[in-house]
């Protein structure tokens, strides 16, 4: 069986697509990235990302507003900030991000860490100070 031809779905390969981001919101070094769906307008999903950290490359430390944006950690493994604690992450560990709240993620290692990260809204949409969202 060849891949991709005959009458099936044309098909991509995600390594195909990834495209540089230098230092995303603010990290080390550059990425590797592809947004795989973005939202219009609406509620619902924001987007989905597939991101591949290089060894000694991260996403810096920053804030999302009303959406709640999730890692799932695909292969590899780094440290995972989030509300000033530090923590190491793996293959297989989902790392949900509530809103309004500070998160990044650094590669320490030697070899590539790749993760899904999708933002969705969340159910409360409140600021921090209790206000309702606009």
């Amino acid at each position: 069986m060849t891949r991709g031809t005959g009458t099936a779905r044309p098909l991509a390969n995600l390594r195909d697509l990834l495209s540089p981001k230098p230092r995303d919101h603010g990290g080390a070094g550059t990425i590797l990235a592809h947004r795989i769906f973005a939202r219009g307008e609406g509620p619902g999903a924001g987007f989905i990302d597939l991101a591949v950290l290089p060894p000694g490359t991260s996403i810096g430390r920053h804030r999302h507003g009303h959406d709640r944006e999730t890692y799932v950690v695909l292969s590899g493994s780094g440290v995972m900030y989030r509300d000033g604690e530090a923590f190491r992450v793996e293959a297989g560990d989902v790392i949900p991000n509530e809103p309004f709240g500070e998160h990044g993620l650094s590669n320490d290692t030697d070899t590539e860490l790749a993760l899904l990260v999708f933002e969705v809204e969340a159910g409360d949409r409140k600021d921090p100070d209790g206000d309702p969202a606009r």
